[in-house]
């Protein structure tokens, strides 16, 4: 009897979402509070556990000490770049020669043409909302180690390119870093001065709205896609808010399980199935694979929530640590508790409502 009321207690003080145990419902209550579980979170599809990202969710299935029932049927019916788990071995088959991505990037750059007179080309794309940026840079400094950018690519959400320029750093460059950028003196000689490229591309970012009106929703500005944007923009001297930058490295869900960085090559060549980087690097490939990896982030199906950050005024007292809200919070069961709860990161399936 006390064997029973000892299972039925700890069953009740099991977290819903991510299937912790603890010894009272008050350590429970403590867990969801910090934990800010949400539907936005990577879920195993055969048990419903929720994981922090998708590296978390590929060890629960795959790693070294799977979850021996989820194991078994993913092999069968699961699909190893989105995750996901099919109904039948010949759906799964289907799917995943159309969640791999082929490459085909420099037949396809070879078509469009590298735009070197730097303009601003909306040909392709009328108006583009979306948009991805990366650079290559080439080093400054008595060693060489300063990065300044020295190439610059952006596209839109098709992958055509708006724009592309070589760009004159403001210092001396003293390596170009060739192997890795495959740019020579005589590609920066003609090329445009680093004022000049961020002002053509912090107007275009804006595109008409002065940088202290931007808001999420509503505006003209566009959502800017990349990875490591932070040293890109820095590198350029544009500023850009950070309500419209979607950075793949610095996206909870596709980080490390210790919550550092992944790097691009690893994200596109696990979640996109095909390899970049492999040589000489161009900025149109970084474009590219930053700008599929967010459309597949962007496409992710969840339950709308009406305030879905727990930052929201009106979720700010979910949580709260008063007597009395604290009793409220331990009388609920550990599903009423995880339906409550909200996420602490913006979840990019909400720009499809944007």
């Amino acid at each position: 009897m006390v064997n029973r009321m000892e299972s039925s207690e700890t069953l009740r003080n099991k977290c819903a979402a991510c299937f912790k145990q603890f010894n009272r419902m008050e350590h429970l209550v403590e867990h969801m509070r910090t934990s800010f579980h949400s539907v936005h979170e990577p879920i195993c599809t055969v048990c419903k556990k929720h994981c922090r990202s998708f590296e978390s969710l590929r060890e629960h299935l795959i790693g070294p000490l799977p979850k021996l029932e989820c194991k078994n049927i993913f092999n069968v019916r699961g699909c190893r770049f989105c995750l996901t788990i099919l109904d039948s071995p010949n759906a799964h088959r289907i799917h995943q020669e159309r969640c791999q991505l082929s490459n085909g990037l420099t037949a396809r750059l070879a078509n469009l043409g590298l735009r070197d007179n730097a303009t601003v080309d909306n040909t392709y794309s009328r108006n583009p909302q979306i948009v991805a940026l990366a650079c290559k840079m080439v080093g400054g400094g008595t060693d060489g180690s300063l990065d300044y950018c020295g190439r610059v690519c952006v596209i839109d959400e098709h992958e055509n390119i708006i724009f592309h320029a070589y760009v004159t750093p403001p210092v001396q460059v003293t390596n170009y870093r060739y192997e890795t950028t495959g740019i020579r003196p005589e590609h920066l000689r003609d090329a445009l001065p680093l004022r000049q490229v961020q002002r053509k591309i912090q107007d275009f970012l804006c595109n008409g709205e002065p940088n202290w009106r931007i808001r999420a929703r509503g505006g003209n500005a566009r959502i800017l896609v990349g990875h490591g944007l932070d040293h890109d923009l820095d590198r350029l001297q544009v500023e850009y808010p950070p309500i419209m930058i979607r950075d793949t490295a610095k996206y909870p869900p596709l980080m490390k399980t210790s919550k550092l960085s992944n790097s691009l090559k690893y994200l596109t060549q696990a979640y996109l199935g095909y390899d970049i980087q492999t040589g000489v690097q161009d900025p149109y490939e970084d474009c590219v694979a930053t700008m599929r990896l967010y459309m597949r982030m962007k496409s992710q199906v969840h339950r709308r929530e009406e305030y879905p950050l727990a930052s929201d005024p009106q979720n700010r007292n979910i949580f709260a640590t008063a007597p009395w809200r604290q009793n409220e919070l331990e009388r609920m069961s550990p599903e009423e508790l995880l339906a409550i709860s909200r996420s602490d990161y913006y979840c990019w399936c909400l720009d499809r409502s944007a």
